[in-house]
């Protein structure tokens, strides 16, 4: 996909797709990876605390253009949280116990830094990521030059699912009306319907999942001024148009 001239690079637009939650469960894996072959996204990020995260990293091996960058987990997903999120040194002892990990998964260091329930907003604890993601030189979600744009999301603070608002026509509007020039981050949760995962967003996975590799999605990408990247092309992106 080519973006248009247009006022040059300041108005042009790159979009990350990043799926969260891999490793969370075999048909999350699925899903994400389904999700990458046949549909937009080009990022994805690991849950090294979940029972498939093994799974997860040895699929992603063989996928060279999906960015794989870390989702650490301090509230626990179906399991009990793994730290006490009051005691700093605590988290700060889980969240390098958990980059180590995926060094022995992955082989290598993430591309990318964030959090699952976005945990590193919390005041206290930002830092801690911060800290992280200057030492490695990795960029953290909402730490960077990349926008994160999350409202691609099935499920509102009633517990209520919405279909239509990640269905086809109201991605395109988002993908329209949302996102603007420089690097913006959308992040997803695709999957398949998994009864080995206890989440409260399963049907919605599944919605994300045939939205993402709809065909119109697609086509509308490729015929817009839109230039999907991973987050493993961010720096040269950066530099290239110094953003």
């Amino acid at each position: 996909m080519r973006p248009s001239s247009g006022d040059g690079a300041g108005a042009r637009r790159w979009l990350i797709v990043n799926a969260d939650d891999f490793g969370a469960s075999a048909g999350v894996n699925t899903g994400i990876i389904r999700a990458h072959e046949q549909g937009i996204v080009t990022s994805t990020s690991l849950m090294v605390t979940m029972p498939a995260a093994a799974e997860a990293a040895m699929r992603a091996r063989v996928l060279p253009d999906l960015s794989l960058g870390i989702h650490i987990d301090l509230t626990g997903e179906g399991i009990p949280a793994p730290v006490d999120l009051e005691n700093r040194d605590q988290c700060r002892r889980e969240i390098r116990s958990q980059l180590e990990r995926f060094v022995d998964l992955v082989g290598g260091l993430p591309t990318h830094i964030d959090s699952h329930h976005n945990i590193h907003r919390t005041p206290h604890l930002t830092a801690l990521f911060v800290e992280l993601s200057a030492a490695l030189g990795l960029p953290l979600r909402e730490h960077s030059a990349v926008r994160y744009f999350p409202d691609f999301y099935g499920q509102w603070d009633d517990g209520d699912t919405h279909p239509e608002w990640i269905g086809t026509t109201n991605l395109i509007r988002m993908l329209v009306e949302e996102i603007g020039p420089g690097v913006t981050e959308l992040s997803c949760h695709p999957g398949i319907m998994d009864p080995a995962l206890e989440s409260s967003y399963h049907r919605e996975r599944q919605i994300e999942l045939e939205t993402l590799c709809d065909p119109l999605i697609r086509d509308h990408v490729r015929r817009s001024d839109l230039t999907l990247i991973g987050y493993r092309d961010l720096r040269g992106v950066l530099s290239e148009n110094r953003l």
